[in-house]
């Protein structure tokens, strides 16, 4: 796809329904902005094509019984910190796991159950992983934002 793709106030409002309603058709878009479903799909084909849209699914984690949300910052030596990521990735408590600048080398985020699955977690899997320098445990008191449109289709056209 060439790098001249733009996309238009149309396109924004395809996306803008999906954000609203992922679960939509491309009849049910359609209808909301008076165009054919055809012309839904071709545009939202399109968009993703060019790696401008990717429609996924995103599960929430409290409706699956893990009521524990916390940050960990990973200091890391020894080892790249791209290898340790990527081994602490591999555990299925862990949704995000980040490289990042300043003082830590990883920042990850966790689900747990229960607060008593802490210690197993830190204690007998994360400090098990080579090149751990430091852990820096932060549980989540309040979720004031949990959402994942978090790339805006600016209306530059550029993205």
């Amino acid at each position: 796809m060439s790098d001249d793709f733009s996309i238009d106030d149309m396109d924004r409002a395809i996306v803008e329904q999906l954000r609203l309603n992922g679960r939509a058709t491309n009849q049910q878009i359609a209808n909301v902005l008076g165009l054919t479903a055809a012309t839904v799909s071709a545009r939202i084909r399109r968009m993703e094509d060019a790696n401008k849209l990717r429609v996924v699914a995103v599960s929430d984690f409290s409706a699956h019984g893990y009521n524990v949300l916390m940050e960990v910052a990973i200091e890391v030596d020894g080892r790249p910190a791209s290898d340790v990521a990527a081994e602490l990735a591999g555990y299925p408590e862990v949704f995000a796991a980040h490289l990042v600048t300043g003082r830590y080398d990883i920042d990850m985020l966790v689900v747990l159950r229960e607060f008593d699955d802490l210690p197993g977690l830190l204690l007998e899997k994360f400090s098990k992983v080579r090149g751990i320098r430091s852990m820096v445990p932060a549980i989540a008191v309040d979720v004031i934002k949990y959402k994942f449109d978090v790339a805006p289709i600016e209306a530059r056209g550029d993205l």
